[in-house]
């Protein structure tokens, strides 16, 4: 099961390659993985008829007790045999119903194949959590489907519509199943079903979210808006999505829990009144409706609403019927949306006012879908009928409840009937006063498919008592009554086929009558959902709008005064309410007066902020805030806190120096004095509230704290430094997403700075050089200010202009590109001696980490340390030529390496289990080597790719903005 799973999103995977290969004769071979599991079902058959089971399992969440577990039971075999063998014809269809030169066809394809995958997943998934992930799978590959056409807005629109409407369903689904996991002790469904959960607030609250999921997948009202706007996707998708598949993970959630929930408070009462409502509300729109794509559209919703009737009823024969139904709907409705597609491309319309003599150009598809439609109908002998009449009887022989569903059944089965009738006659029917439809020729091969469907309705007609054995172990999951109903073509005449002729007259009629009901349907007719959907998408922009001009006023000081306030607010409450001083020991003020004089100092940096109105100044106070927290970390005994710290603190420093060159020197916001006394003490209180929170919790403590443990532990591992080997092993798993939110964070602030794609150095010089003249350094009156790099002269060699190429020995490989004025000797100099004994620092911090203060964190720092003293002594061509590789791909090294570490770690059945191994060498004597020691080291490549990219975006890429707009100034100059 695993593998046929995992063999269609291989599959999709390649189907770009293939499409581009071999055109649309890729779906032959993206149709092998649906046809193989059609055919591995099949096998199964008689395990599934006899009431057994296959099941699979994997290890996922076992402390949770989340499992990826598969299990192919008789429902679930239905849904497979439907989802894949309906699949594969859609995609053998697909053959015909493209061509070579369709745009984006192979990502379409790959869509299509993965669906299916997840389709497959979905219904045979054993575990909740593990079907929430299929069916939000299911749902983000619709999206995909539905909006292939993206160049259009109506497909954009119908995409996003649908993503919106199920993804919420889906979400409340999922809270409902953490809670029926958490009432019941399991999620596994076999468990679940086998041993229900007592009732309960919980379970019934549980119950109503999970409907939620499933109504809103399967389109019933009022979430039935999006599955007829989703009809602007390629007709292969309505075949296969909204007939055989997506849409009926809804009925197909409602059928498998039904044997467990059925008696929860809210669950018949909720079904069956929206399950009626929604198959009359469906049946009477597709009465007025004029494109034939639309019409089998609303007609679905109404069928739709008809299994949810029966799937949700919760008894043994209506669970028969629900089953039997599913069946011959899917092979009803997907020939129908195929044959559509089929008239749409021979005629070039869909419009079924325009169509006319259709029938006669094309006998064999208008023969196709008159035996789909008269099933569709359920008109004997076909499967519809069949499914209809057990229908009937199972909502006839059922309580008050069924027998007013059983009303609204008969009403919809007439309704049905109509359209079924309006379907026929618009598409294939020759009207008076319309000239025959110019029609292209339809080979057999684009025929195929919808004609094996729909001869498969008249074969499993007479037939249906085949799938009694199967269906009916479905079915045996419910009480049984005293006479079950076996399924069967023709039973004695009775009340149920006394109803069918009702529905047969009826919908005859409301065809006869089309032009008053049609004018009734449109006169009556309430506002459309999707108008509703429009609406309320309207004014929630509005009202966001709205919102986000009260409170984003593009002041940084009300943004900070509003988090300080809620900061406030909250932690005061907290300390109300918890009150964590009682009972606690009298908190110290400090250790030793060490501590207490750096934090008085600390404080009072803090403090001198507020007058200062140069920004450098600021930046230096609040740095060296920074550095007093590092010195108390020094007195508290933790170097490498303070080591980390230190670093930390110097990279901002020279962040916020590099940043501040493009800002004013002084503060420009005029702060009156009201302002000020608001903000002052807000400041201050906030402040003061967080430090005794702080102060107050952490002498409030209960539970024993765990750095004896770590230790004890750490020691058992054979090294001595707590800190680092907690954060590589102990508790890997947080630096690993730490690195990677890291990682995405350097991408995010880089990509704001490059307004433009990232050009490496050789172009941006070239850029910036302009050939044949030399740059003059920038007027200290240009717009964009003074700055400290030139073109450099070396690098305007090019053009006719002579330069002195003399050797000159220089301390920097790029030195020659600053501009005289503002080069410093001695700081070149510096740079030059103290580089690479930093970048061994830093290496020796890496792997001393086992027993020694460091780490691959404070390594990485210290490394981007010595590069950024190579920029600011020779400029960002200095720092080309320190580090000429892209930083990204230091940053994906890392994490790539720190990742691998954590996978192999599966070798022994645990992410990021550690290994490690002794040995001795003749000269360097005994090592010791682990994967922890590898681990460390993708962080350090991360931590430098981090550094060097922030410097290449603050520091080389605002250089080049400054450098432009000086080379203007002085353009503009020159005479």
């Amino acid at each position: 099961m695993a593998a046929l799973i995992l063999a269609h999103f291989l599959l999709a995977a390649c189907a770009g390659p293939l499409v581009g290969r071999l055109g649309t004769r890729a779906f032959l071979v993206l149709s092998v993985p649906p046809v193989v599991t059609v055919v591995w079902a099949a096998t199964q058959w008689g395990t599934a008829a006899r009431g057994g089971a296959v099941s699979w399992s994997l290890a996922w969440l076992p402390a949770y007790d989340v499992w990826i577990a598969l299990r192919l039971d008789a429902l679930a075999l239905l849904m497979v045999l439907l989802a894949a063998g309906v699949g594969a014809l859609v995609l053998l269809y697909c053959v015909r119903y493209f061509d070579d030169r369709t745009p984006l066809l192979g990502r379409f394809a790959g869509n299509l194949l993965a669906f299916a995958g997840a389709m497959l997943g979905l219904v045979l998934a054993d575990d909740l959590v593990v079907l929430y992930v299929f069916w939000e799978l299911t749902t983000v590959f619709s999206y995909l489907l539905i909006g292939h056409g993206s160049d259009r807005k109506q497909n954009r629109r119908s995409a996003l519509q649908a993503l919106t409407v199920t993804t919420l369903g889906g979400l409340a689904m999922l809270v409902g199943f953490l809670m029926i996991g958490q009432e019941a002790g399991t999620y596994r469904i076999s468990e679940l079903l086998a041993d229900p959960p007592a009732a309960s607030t919980t379970l019934s609250v549980a119950v109503v979210l999970v409907l939620l999921g499933a109504l809103s997948k399967s389109a019933i009202w009022p979430f039935s808006l999006w599955l007829p706007n989703a009809m602007a996707a390629p007709t292969p998708v309505s075949a296969y999505l909204h007939a055989a598949a997506m849409v009926k993970a809804g009925v197909y959630l409602v059928a498998r829990l039904a044997p467990a929930f059925a008696d929860a408070p809210p669950w018949r009462p909720v079904l069956l009144v929206l399950g009626s409502v929604t198959m009359l509300l469906g049946g009477w729109r597709a009465l007025r409706l004029g494109d034939l794509k639309l019409v089998l559209a609303y007609g679905t919703v109404s069928q739709l609403g008809f299994l949810t009737v029966l799937a949700g009823a919760g008894n043994r024969d209506a669970a028969l019927a629900a089953a039997v139904l599913v069946l011959a709907h899917a092979l009803f409705k997907a020939p129908l949306f195929l044959v559509t597609g089929i008239v749409d491309r021979a005629t070039g319309t869909r419009d079924l006012r325009r169509l006319s003599g259709v029938g006669r150009a094309l006998p064999w598809v208008a023969g196709t879908a008159v035996v789909a439609g008269a099933s569709m109908a359920a008109l004997p002998p076909l499967l519809g009928f069949a499914a209809k009449e057990a229908a009937f009887e199972a909502l006839l022989h059922g309580g008050q409840a069924d027998r007013w569903a059983l009303a609204a059944a008969t009403a919809g089965s007439a309704l049905t009937c109509a359209y079924t009738l309006r379907f026929l006659w618009g598409a294939f029917a020759r009207k008076p006063g319309l000239a025959d439809t110019p029609v292209r020729p339809v080979g057999a091969a684009f025929l195929g498919p919808p004609a094996l469907l729909a001869l498969l309705c008249l074969v499993f007609g007479p037939g249906v008592s085949w799938w009694n054995g199967l269906l009916g172990a479905y079915a045996s999951a419910f009480p049984e009554p005293a006479r079950p109903y076996v399924l069967a073509l023709w039973h004695a005449p009775g009340t149920a086929l006394v109803l069918s002729a009702v529905a047969w007259v009826g919908g005859l009629g409301l065809f006869l009558l089309r032009e008053p009901v049609t004018r009734l349907s449109r006169r009556i007719a309430w506002p459309t959902a999707d108008r509703v959907f429009g609406l309320g998408l309207l004014g929630l922009e509005r009202l966001a709008l709205q919102v986000t001009g009260f409170f984003q006023r593009g002041s940084v000081s009300v943004y900070l005064a509003a988090v300080l306030s809620v900061l406030l607010g909250g932690q005061l409450a907290v300390l109300v309410v918890d009150e964590p001083w009682v009972g606690a020991s009298p908190p110290r003020l400090w250790d030793s007066g060490v501590q207490g004089a750096i934090a008085l100092l600390t404080c009072a940096a803090a403090l001198l902020c507020l007058p200062v109105q140069r920004r450098m100044k600021v930046v230096v106070l609040a740095g060296l805030t920074g550095y007093g927290t590092a010195l108390l970390f020094v007195v508290h005994g933790a170097p490498d806190l303070a080591l980390t710290q230190l670093c930390v603190e110097t990279v901002s420093l020279l962040v916020f120096v590099l940043v501040l060159r493009r800002m004013p020197i002084y503060f420009q916001e005029t702060i009156s004095r009201r302002r000020l006394l608001m903000r002052v003490p807000l400041a201050l209180v906030a402040a003061a509230v967080v430090a005794t929170a702080l102060w107050v919790v952490a002498a409030a403590r209960i539970a024993p704290p765990a750095g004896a443990a770590l230790v004890t532990a750490t020691a058992g591992h054979g090294v001595k430094d707590v800190v680092a080997t907690v954060l590589v092993e102990f508790r890997a798993w947080d630096t690993l997403g730490e690195s990677a939110v890291l990682a995405v964070a350097a991408v995010g602030v880089t990509s704001l700075i490059y307004l433009h794609r990232r050009a490496g150095t050789a172009e941006a010089t070239e850029a910036l050089a302009v050939p044949g003249t030399a740059p003059e350094p920038p007027a200290p009156t240009s717009p964009a200010g003074p700055t400290a790099w030139s073109y450099g002269s070396h690098f305007v060699t090019r053009g006719p202009v002579a330069e002195d190429t003399a050797p000159e020995r220089t301390w920097l490989a790029a030195g020659r590109t600053l501009a005289p004025e503002y080069r410093s000797v001695v700081f070149e100099v510096v740079a030059r001696l103290v580089f690479h004994p930093i970048l061994v620092l830093s290496v020796y911090l890496l792997l001393c980490a086992e027993n020694l203060p460091g780490g691959g964190f404070v390594a990485g720092l210290v490394a981007g340390l010595a590069m950024m003293a190579r920029y600011l002594a020779g400029g960002r061509h200095e720092l080309a030529d320190a580090a000429p590789g892209h930083p990204g791909l230091l940053t994906g090294l890392g994490l790539l390496l720190s990742t691998s570490v954590a996978v192999i770690g599966l070798l022994d059945g645990a992410v990021l289990h550690p290994f490690s191994y002794d040995g001795h060498l003749p000269v360097l004597g005994h090592f010791h080597i682990g994967t922890p020691v590898f681990f460390d080291t993708g962080v350090y490549l991360l931590v430098l790719g981090v550094v060097l990219d922030i410097v290449r975006a603050l520091g080389a890429r605002v250089d080049q903005q400054i450098e432009r707009a000086a080379h203007e100034v002085a353009k503009e100059a020159r005479p």
